[in-house]
């Protein structure tokens, strides 16, 4: 019987006078072959995985037969198998002593156990993830996993999933976004949205999460960064008079324009459609008190800011000097008290529109 395929070791030898047709490895280092753990994480039987192998030219790389390469196959897939309840809470994986695995294999291991396909999760986004998820998701239980382990936790959504389940960074923030639009159920699946990928949609949460989030208001409240605080949500609503008051909105709209003259392509169509713009974008705040607001705020984007933009023929360079004086005018408006707040609340606008703003 041999070891694993390709791997060094040593040989136990027969005494002098006996024969013998066994060969033994011997180690002590848990040997991961990446190719096998892929295949078993595709769900791919032995047989399966055996026929890949084969088809890869294994044989003739390693110059064995065909059934050393099955034992083989059935090794790592055994060792998989024991080694998964670890990686349902990689910290154990670090802890336990009867796999030995170098720190490098131990995080490959743990990184493609929780990687995803992302179309697979922009079906997901939105979705409930809690007990009662509706039995054609059941196969997601990496997103349920990690789901329940940080919806009570205090403090930095991806930072605690970056300490519970031993992800890259990258990684851990893909999964806070899955958490928060889980948390929030915004909707996704509108056929206006469908040019927005699971990229967008987690960069949009990202910065929804780094500018609206109970940490980000008031990081020593240490709440979790799951949901949207319901108190920055009602302050909101005090937005609403940049466009309520006609003498503001006219200030805003002359500051606005006043300093994109000539800066832009689009400044006659800015011009005649501010006003609406501006409600449009004020408003989208303005109603996020309500559940069904929260769910809609993407559509309302796209359908009350994004759509009009290109159907005016505004480049995404338009778009960004436009929220970047928007944003700022109203710091020269006498009669504006909330810039704190609103600078707040535009930076994570900001935000989603410019990378939403694409085919």
């Amino acid at each position: 019987m041999w070891g694993h395929l390709g791997t060094p070791g040593t040989r136990a030898r027969p005494a002098a006078g006996m024969s013998s047709d066994l060969d033994v490895f011997v180690g002590n280092t848990t040997l991961i072959d990446e190719e096998v753990y892929r295949l078993w994480l595709d769900g791919h039987s032995v047989a399966e995985a055996v026929a890949r192998r084969l088809r890869g030219g294994v044989l003739e790389r390693e110059g064995t037969s065909v059934a050393v390469l099955q034992s083989d196959t059935r090794d790592h897939y055994r060792t998989f198998q024991m080694l998964e309840r670890l990686l349902h809470a990689p910290p154990r994986l670090l802890q336990q002593l009867l796999f030995q695995i170098p720190p490098e294999r131990q995080a490959l291991l743990v990184q493609r156990y929780y990687a995803f396909d992302e179309a697979l999760a922009r079906e997901l986004l939105g979705k409930k993830l809690s007990k009662g998820t509706k039995k054609e998701l059941d196969e997601f239980d990496n997103f349920k996993r990690v789901f329940k382990a940080v919806e009570e936790l205090r403090g930095p959504l991806a930072e605690n999933i970056q300490q519970l389940f031993l992800l890259p960074p990258s990684l851990a923030r893909d999964y806070a976004a899955i958490v928060f639009f889980a948390n929030s159920r915004f909707e996704t699946g509108k056929r206006r949205l469908q040019f927005l990928s699971f990229a967008d949609f987690a960069a949009c949460a990202q910065s929804m999460m780094g500018h609206w989030s109970q940490g980000a208001l008031a990081p020593e409240a240490a709440e979790p960064d799951g949901d949207l605080p319901k108190s920055f949500l009602q302050d909101l609503k005090e937005l609403k008079v940049l466009v309520t008051d006609k003498d503001l909105l006219d200030q805003h709209k002359s500051l606005v324009c006043s300093a994109l003259r000539g800066k832009i392509s689009v400044y006659n169509e800015l011009e005649a459609n501010f006003k609406a713009l501006s409600r449009a974008l004020v408003n989208v705040g303005g109603k996020l008190t309500h559940a069904r607001d929260v769910r809609d705020f993407f559509v309302d984007l796209v359908e009350k800011v994004i759509e009009p933009c290109r159907s005016d023929k505004w480049s995404p360079g338009d778009l960004r000097l436009f929220l970047t004086q928007y944003t700022a005018a109203p710091r020269n408006l006498p009669g504006f008290r909330h810039q704190a707040l609103w600078e707040r609340y535009m930076a994570a606008i900001t935000a989603c529109l410019l990378r939403m703003y694409h085919d």
